[in-house]
């Protein structure tokens, strides 16, 4: 039952973080924006 909830957990954590990232990406201005967050967010991670 534990591991079920902490399953469950996880993956809500992830579509989250998932959706805050497709966002993030969604608000470039231009197309070099974009490519500038896609390579900060391969190094990086996700930063806002």
């Amino acid at each position: 039952m534990f591991a079920y909830i902490l399953e469950k957990l996880s993956n809500w954590f992830e579509s989250a973080e998932r959706t805050r990232r497709e966002a993030y990406l969604a608000s470039s201005s231009d197309i070099v924006d974009l490519e500038r967050r896609l390579r900060s967010l391969e190094i990086n991670g996700y930063a806002n």
